[in-house]
C-alpha cells in the first residue's frame, strides 16, 4: 500500500545529506516551507546549495537557515531587500557564494530539470554579465531567427522543500493561490520531494482537474497546523 504520509517533519527530512542541492519553495513569504526550514535546520546537514526566489527576510524560514553558516552557495533571482540583513552580512564577509538567476530563467532551469532538457537558450541575459560563467568565462551564445540567445542549464535538485494546500497519501497536491509559485516545477527537478500541506485528503477525494503536482514527484508528505501568518494566511494556535 503506498503511503507517503511522514508522521513528522524529522523523519521526512531523514537522510538529507551534507553537500546536497535543496530546492526551496516560495516567493517572497508566500509558500515559504518554513516548518521544512526548520526541519532542516535541526537535521544539521551542511554544505548546502539552496535555490529559491530569495534569499531569506528577516531571521526567520530561508534567512534562519542561512544564518547557522551552513549554506555554502544560494541561487536565487532576488538576494537583496529591505529586511535581507542575514544574506547581506554573510555575502559581505564572502562567507556564501551567490549565483544570480533572472526570474524566468529560474523557473525554466528547473522545469527543464523536471523535463528531462539537456540545455535551452534564453534571449535573456544576453550582453550582461550574467551571461558569463562563474570563471567569468562567457557562456555559450547563438543568433536564432535574427537574435542572440544564451545556452543555459537546468538546475537539479537532491531534494526540493514545498508547501501544498492539501495533499493524500498517495503524494498528489494541491495549492493554494500564490503560494503555488515555484513548488509545482522543484518537484519535477529534485530526486526527493517533501510537502508540507495542512490538509490531508481521504484518497481518491481530491478531484483530478485541480491536482497540481502528482504524487510520482512527491516522496513525503507532512501535515502542519494552520496559523495566522504575517503574510496573511491562516493559523490555529499551537
Amino acid at each position: 500500500m503506498i503511503n507517503k504520509i511522514a508522521p513528522s517533519v524529522a523523519e521526512a527530512l531523514h537522510g538529507v545529506r551534507d553537500g546536497a542541492t535543496v530546492l526551496i519553495g516560495g516567493f517572497g513569504t508566500a509558500g515559504i516551507p518554513n516548518e521544512l526550514i526548520a526541519g532542516l535546520i535541526d537535521q544539521g546537514a551542511r554544505e548546502l546549495t539552496v535555490v529559491n526566489n530569495n534569499a531569506g527576510n528577516g531571521d526567520h524560514g530561508l534567512a534562519a537557515l542561512l544564518k547557522t553558516g551552513r549554506v555554502r552557495k544560494i541561487i536565487c533571482s532576488f538576494p537583496r531587500q529591505a529586511d535581507s540583513h542575514v544574506f547581506d552580512g554573510l555575502y559581505r564577509e564572502k562567507k556564501i557564494e551567490l549565483e544570480l538567476v533572472p526570474q524566468g530563467n529560474l523557473a525554466e532551469r528547473l522545469r527543464a530539470a523536471g523535463a528531462g532538457i539537456g540545455a535551452f537558450f534564453t534571449p535573456t541575459g544576453y550582453g550582461t554579465e550574467l551571461a558569463k560563467n562563474a570563471d567569468g568565462s562567457p557562456k555559450e551564445t547563438r543568433v536564432i531567427g535574427g537574435r542572440p540567445y544564451v545556452l543555459e542549464y537546468p538546475i537539479h535538485g537532491d531534494v526540493a522543500l514545498i508547501k501544498a494546500e492539501r495533499g493524500d497519501r498517495w503524494g498528489n497536491l494541491t495549492f493554494r493561490k500564490a503560494a503555488r509559485n515555484f513548488g509545482p516545477v522543484m518537484a519535477t527537478a529534485a530526486k526527493r520531494t517533501i510537502a508540507s500541506v495542512f490538509d490531508i485528503a481521504e484518497l481518491g477525494t481530491l478531484d483530478p482537474e485541480t491536482i497540481v503536482t502528482p504524487g510520482i514527484h512527491v516522496s513525503a508528505v507532512v501535515k502542519i497546523p494552520r496559523m495566522a501568518t504575517q503574510a496573511g494566511g491562516f493559523k490555529e494556535a499551537a
